[in-house]
């Protein structure tokens, strides 16, 4: 008995099964659907949001509500059904075949989206089937507009390789064909998108700026690739906010708070429409000022927006390229109330439209009535603006790729056709994988563009700069005021007409958005610790340097940094001139020489006179010559450097002043040999005779001519820029070339000197009135002290005060030789002549 029981319950079970098929939950039902050979899907955005009905896990939840309809996303909806009406009436394209359609709303949420998907996988009889295994014979779909729900809706669609065109979605990722195999999209992704995007930024200087995304992959990708385009650039995020996808006040006046406080005045928007507007219905509770919107295109032609919300005016963004759709406005007109009473989307327009409720309607509003035959009107601009249509355009193109993909289908030639044994595609039975491949190489042109498919199913990248800009009237325009064309070269790629943009509080000046002003000439940037970048202060440049308002830059060598520190001058060149120095030492050199010269006119016109005589006049005729070419090549030192006056200097210095040591010699030799060779037999003089005296002056000066020889001949001096001893002066002077040969002339010097001091000290107590060797020894001793002073004076000394010591060395010797050898005679010649006499020389007078 209870067997029977069982099987009674089982048959009827079964029964009722078979009898019909009874979904499990609220099931969407197409929004607009045909019949025909081939059927496409479409799913459109046709309101903002869902709301989510509370849980309490006791009963089973409401159906999500989907709220503030959208009149774009309609008017998107119903350029399909026009497109595929006008694909129908035409001749030339499917000829004998129709195009059909299923077209759902997504609510602009992936979880809707997804349920919109499966309803058309399903089928549009499902309701009332007596079986639920028949499927729908879908070839492809159209959709979505935002890039989470194409992920959902494409993933959807996959295992059943059932290609997608998206009219909208953006997404860098949905260009991976590894996860996304049938993703094809009329729109360029965000990858030219940011890109557009960080030139704008760099073309206004806009280096401080605030990005607020949505909740979503769009958004999610759009600041990745933002972020990788500005990477390496001026240019930093002051932040990043995110609209939740679950809005709820508190958040959003967290988000606002955080714009209200920071100094960015411009903030880029990565969001749809849809997800931005209750967004700014906060925002316009809050005093925030001076935003300058860069829109990205997913909004920066929303008509409701810039309609709504007049503190949007000046925004700025690029839009997907525009296009023509013969008889679309006309087409908007026609669907009323009264033609579609029975679709629930309809009321909604009109409900948007003109606030009123139509007669027709079967919802529950609390709007006043109205017929449903109010006339359209070009105000309604958020769905009867047609006269630059672009995500409208987009699902014209979408629907014509399908139409082109299938034709081309159709028209396949048995043994020539693209798959297994170069077959065709049965008509009674089309893949959809069958229509991808004619999807991915189809090419045809409409309202004059070409449209193609590259390998990864995304179209050519261009975009048109709009510019929102509000009229005296009030009207909204969305002006066209550059494009960015990303098949340009780099660089190229962005064209603006800056005149023709109308900026935020109708300004016609580019709004600025740095953290920290630009430094100014002479100062360079020091990033604050623990801050982005662009933070900053200006700290001024280091001497030597000048500023590009970024970093101190060194001047060239030969140049240094003004007073300011803003531009490279060349450095004062330096040198021992005729300054105040110069002059200076130029008049004692010309006097010393002067001097010089009169003690030999003295000497010449006395020259029969004892005292001049006296250990041989022409030594000492000699001696005052070489003094005076010692005078003279003081002059040498004075003047900027050459080749030929460094050779001089150092060569003519140490020649003469060898010749007038040598000179000293000779006569300290005969001095001493004088006195000795009036002992008895003492025969020296005989070998100091004129020719032996001149043969000595010869040989000790031809030594030095020898080591100047070769000193010229292996490395002679040599004009010197010596810009490392002080900086901001280059200084020119002459570089002695060999050390070892400089020393070595001066050494020589400093030989000859010491032999003649020690001989005329061997000779300083001889007898005589006058004795010549105490003069010498008395010269050569300051001679030694000079040169010996010389020595760390010239070595320590910088610039031009090195050559000015060895001139001083130069001049303060040989007026230590003048004076010492030759003022006692000059005393005597011109002022005591009675004692210019043999015997008072000698000593031998009688008082």
């Amino acid at each position: 008995k209870h067997f029977v029981g069982v099987i009674s319950v089982a048959l009827t079970v079964f029964a009722a099964v078979t009898s019909s098929c009874n979904p499990q939950g609220d099931f969407n039902l197409p929004v607009f659907m045909t019949s025909g050979d081939f059927t496409i899907g479409g799913i459109f955005p046709l309101h903002y949001r869902v709301e989510l009905p509370p849980t309490d896990y006791i009963k089973r939840p409401l159906a999500a509500q989907c709220q503030w309809f959208d009149p774009r996303a309609f008017r998107w909806a119903l350029t399909m059904t026009l497109a595929v009406e006008e694909i129908n009436n035409r001749k030339d394209l499917l000829p004998n075949h129709t195009l059909a359609y299923s077209i759902f709303d997504s609510c602009a949420t992936p979880v809707t989206a997804q349920k919109a998907v499966l309803s058309v996988l399903n089928g549009q009889d499902v309701v009332q089937s007596v079986i639920c295994s028949g499927a729908s014979t879908l070839l492809g779909l159209i959709g979505e507009s935002g890039s989470s729900q194409s992920i959902v809706v494409s993933r959807t669609l996959e295992p059943f390789r059932i290609p997608m065109i998206s009219y909208f979605s953006t997404c860098s990722c949905l260009s991976d064909r590894k996860q996304f195999p049938t993703f094809f999209r009329v729109v360029p992704n965000d990858d030219y998108q940011v890109k557009a995007i960080a030139q704008l930024l760099k073309r206004f200087d806009w280096t401080w700026v605030g990005v607020v995304t949505e909740d979503h992959d769009y958004g999610r990708f759009a600041l990745q690739g933002l972020k990788r385009e500005i990477e390496n650039t001026d240019i930093c995020l002051a932040y990043h906010e995110m609209i939740p996808k679950d809005y709820t006040q508190e958040q959003v006046l967290k988000i606002l708070k955080v714009m209200k406080e920071s100094s960015a005045k411009v903030v880029v928007v990565f969001s749809g429409e849809g997800e931005f507007y209750p967004f700014l219905r906060e925002f316009v509770t809050q005093n925030i000022t001076g935003i300058q919107w860069i829109a990205s295109e997913a909004w920066v032609t929303a008509s409701i927006l810039a309609e709504t919300y007049p503190f949007l005016d000046g925004t700025i963004g690029f839009a997907i390229r525009q296009g023509h759709i013969p008889g679309l406005l006309n087409y908007l007109k026609t669907v009323t109330p009264e033609r579609y009473p029975s679709n629930p989307q309809v009321q909604e327009l009109w409900e948007a439209l003109y606030g009123c409720s139509p007669s027709t309607s079967s919802l529950k509003s609390h709007l006043p009535s109205c017929t449903g035959k109010e006339t359209l009107r070009q105000e309604h601009s958020a769905y009867m603006n047609t006269s630059s249509p672009r995500v409208t355009y987009n699902v014209y193109k979408a629907v014509y790729a399908f139409a082109h993909s299938l034709h081309n289908l159709i028209h396949c030639k048995p043994g020539n056709g693209p798959f297994e044994n170069f077959s065709c595609a049965n008509l009674n039975n089309v893949f959809p994988w069958q229509l991808q491949h004619y999807l991915q190489e189809i090419s045809f042109s409409v309202s004059g563009e070409n449209v193609n498919f590259d390998v990864k199913g995304d179209s050519i990248p261009s975009y048109d700069l709009i510019n929102w800009q509000r009229h005296a009237n009030g009207d909204i325009q969305f002006v066209k005021v550059g494009l960015y064309d990303g098949a340009q070269q780099t660089g190229r790629e962005l064209l603006i007409v800056e005149q023709a943009i109308m900026w935020s509080h109708q300004q016609n000046k580019v709004p600025v958005s740095v953290c920290s002003n630009s430094c100014t000439p002479g100062f360079r940037k020091a990033v604050r610790r623990g801050q982005p970048l662009c933070c900053f202060d200006c700290i001024p440049c280091d001497i030597g340097k000048i500023s590009n308002q970024t970093d101190c830059l060194s001047c060239p060598e030969d140049y240094w940094s003004n007073v300011n520190g803003t531009i490279c001058v060349p450095k004062v060149v330096e040198f021992l001139s005729h300054d105040a120095m110069g002059i200076t030492l130029t008049l004692i050199a010309v006097v010393g020489a002067f001097l010089t010269v009169t003690v030999l006119v003295i000497f010449l016109y006395n020259r029969g006179t004892p005292i001049v005589r006296v250990n041989n006049s022409e030594l000492s005729f000699f001696i005052l010559m070489s003094l005076t070419l010692c005078f003279l090549c003081a002059l040498v030192f004075i003047g900027e450097p050459t080749s030929w006056s460094c050779m001089l200097r150092h060569t003519a210095f140490s020649i003469t002043f060898s010749l007038c040591i040598s000179c000293i010699l000779g006569k300290t030799l005969v001095v001493l040999a004088a006195f000795t060779a009036t002992r008895p037999g003492n025969n020296i003089m005989k070998w100091l005779g004129p020719t032996q005296q001149r043969i000595i002056i010869f040989c000790c000066t031809l030594v030095q001519v020898v080591i100047c020889t070769a000193w010229l001949t292996i490395s002679p001096p040599f004009p010197y820029r010596n810009t490392k001893y002080q900086q901001s002066k280059i200084i020119l002077d002459c570089s002695v070339g060999s050390d070892l040969a400089f020393w070595c002339v001066l050494g020589y010097i400093g030989l000859l000197a010491c032999v003649c001091f020690f001989l005329a000290f061997l000779a300083r107590k001889l007898p005589g009135n006058f004795n010549a060797a105490k003069y010498i020894t008395f010269s050569m001793l300051i001679f030694c002290a000079v040169w010996l002073a010389f020595v760390p004076a010239y070595v320590s000394s910088p610039g031009k005060f090195t050559t000015a010591v060895e001139i001083f060395a130069i001049l303060a010797s040989s007026f230590a030789l003048l004076f010492c050898l030759f003022t006692p005679k000059c005393y005597i010649i011109l002022l005591k002549p009675e004692k210019n006499t043999k015997q008072h020389l000698m000593g031998k007078f009688t008082k």
